[in-house]
C-alpha cells in the first residue's frame, strides 16, 4: 500500500526531480565511479516509496498522509539540516574559555585537475600539510584555540590577539604540502589520466612542482568579532552542505536547469545561470566525495584518541568547569523540528486540530511509479 511520489504543480524545484528526469540518460553518457552512482541513486530515491516509510492517519478529520524515509546521503540537499545539528552540539560541549582564531589553508588552481582524478590522496595530504602547518592544532577549514597545553600541564596563552604571522604561515604551509605532494608523484599514489597523464613523466613532474612553489600560496587566519560560536556556525554550514542546495534551484525542463549563483568575480552580485541538465549533473558528481572519506578531522587536544583526558587536562590549568554534559543531548524528530522550525510534524496539516497516527507500515517498494 502505497502513493507513488509526484511533484505538485507549483511546487518548488528540488535536486532529486532533476535527478529523476535526467539521471538514466546521463548515467549512460558518462563513466561514474561507484560513490557517484550511489550518491543519484539515494537523492533520487530520498523520501519516496523506494524507501519505505509510514501512511498516517488525522484523529480528528481522517485526512491521509504518506510520510517516506530519507536516504540520508551525506550529499542528498534534504538530509543535512539534522547531522549538521548534532555536529554543532558536540563542538560547542569541545569550546575552552580561550580566544579562537578562523584559519583557511587553500590550494592553487593548478591543482584542480590533480584532485579531480585523485580526490581521496590529495584531500588527505591537504588535511595533513595544514594539521603539521599548525603543530597538530584542528584542520584545513580550521577553529584553532589561541594557546596550547605545555607538558606539565600548563596552559599557554597565545599574545592578545595573534595566533601566528600569516606570511610565515603560508610559507609553511606550502614547503609541508610541497613535499608530500613530490613524495606522491615520485611514488606513482596517484591516478594519472586525461589532462593529467603528462604527470606520469619525471620532467613534468618538477615542472609542475617548480611552478607551484613560485607562487604565494594563500592562508586566511582572523579572531572572529562574535567568538568561537559565530565560526562554528559557519563551519557547520561549510561542512554539512551539498554542491547545490534545492533554495538555489529555480526550474528545468527536457533539456537545461536554471539556478542561482554569486559572481564572486563581480562583487559576489547574484545572478542566474542556465545549463545543460548533463552538464549541470557533471558538475554535481564532481563534488561527490571518495566512500569512507572524513571531511571533517581534529588533531592535538581534540585528536579522537586523548580527547577527553586533555580537554579535561586544558580545562584544569584554565580553571574552567567541563560542561554539564559532554555529548548533544538524545532528541527526537518531532522535538528537532519544533525547536528548529518551531513546527508541529505531528499537527495534521488539514484541519490543524488533530494529530496525525501511524496507521499503516511502508515497505520499501523496488520498482516504485514514476
Amino acid at each position: 500500500m502505497a502513493a507513488p511520489a509526484r511533484r505538485a504543480p507549483g511546487a518548488k524545484v528540488e535536486l532529486a526531480d532533476i535527478v529523476r528526469r535526467h539521471g538514466a540518460a546521463f548515467r549512460a553518457a558518462h563513466r561514474l565511479c561507484g560513490v557517484q552512482h550511489r550518491a543519484l541513486r539515494a537523492i533520487e530515491r530520498c523520501r519516496t516509496a523506494a524507501l519505505g516509510g509510514e501512511l498516517r492517519a488525522c484523529d480528528a478529520c481522517g485526512a491521509r498522509r504518506y510520510v517516506y524515509h530519507s536516504c540520508r546521503n551525506r550529499h542528498c540537499p534534504k538530509c543535512q539540516t539534522r547531522a549538521k545539528e548534532r555536529w554543532l552540539a558536540d563542538r560547542r560541549a569541545e569550546l575552552l574559555p580561550v580566544p579562537y582564531y578562523h584559519l583557511v589553508f587553500t590550494l592553487p588552481h593548478e591543482l584542480n585537475a590533480l584532485a579531480q582524478g585523485n580526490p581521496r590522496v590529495l584531500y588527505a595530504m591537504l588535511f595533513a600539510a595544514a594539521s603539521e602547518t599548525l603543530s597538530q592544532h584542528l584542520h584545513v577549514h580550521a577553529l584553532v584555540a589561541g594557546g596550547a597545553l605545555s607538558n606539565a600541564g600548563d596552559w599557554i596563552r597565545a599574545r592578545r590577539g595573534f595566533l601566528f604571522p600569516v606570511k610565515a604561515l603560508s610559507v609553511v604551509f606550502r614547503g609541508k604540502f610541497l613535499a608530500t605532494l613530490g613524495e606522491a608523484l615520485t611514488c606513482a599514489r596517484f591516478t594519472l589520466l586525461g589532462a593529467t597523464a603528462a604527470l606520469a613523466e619525471p620532467r613534468a613532474q618538477r615542472s609542475l612542482l617548480a611552478d607551484l612553489r613560485k607562487k604565494a600560496w594563500v592562508v586566511y587566519a582572523k579572531r572572529p568579532f562574535a567568538g568561537p560560536e559565530q565560526v562554528l556556525e559557519y563551519l557547520g554550514r561549510y561542512t554539512h552542505r551539498t554542491a547545490i542546495s534545492n533554495e538555489r534551484l529555480i526550474s528545468f525542463d527536457a533539456r537545461s536547469v536554471r539556478f542561482r549563483y554569486k559572481d564572486t568575480a563581480h562583487g559576489r552580485r547574484r545572478k542566474t545561470m542556465a545549463l545543460d541538465a548533463e552538464e549541470f549533473l557533471r558538475r554535481f558528481t564532481l563534488h561527490v566525495l571518495p566512500r569512507g572519506f572524513n571531511r571533517i578531522r581534529h588533531y592535538g587536544l581534540l585528536a579522537n584518541r586523548n580527547k577527553r583526558a586533555l580537554l579535561a587536562s586544558a580545562r584544569a590549568a584554565l580553571g574552567a568547569d567541563a560542561p554539564a554534559s559532554t555529548a548533544a543531548p538524545t532528541e527526537s524528530v518531532i522535538a528537532f523540528w519544533q525547536r528548529i522550525a518551531h513546527l508541529d510534524i505531528q499537527r495534521c496539516p488539514q484541519c490543524h486540530l488533530g494529530t496525525l497516527r501511524v496507521v499503516a507500515v511502508l515497505a520499501p517498494q523496488p520498482h516504485p511509479p514514476p
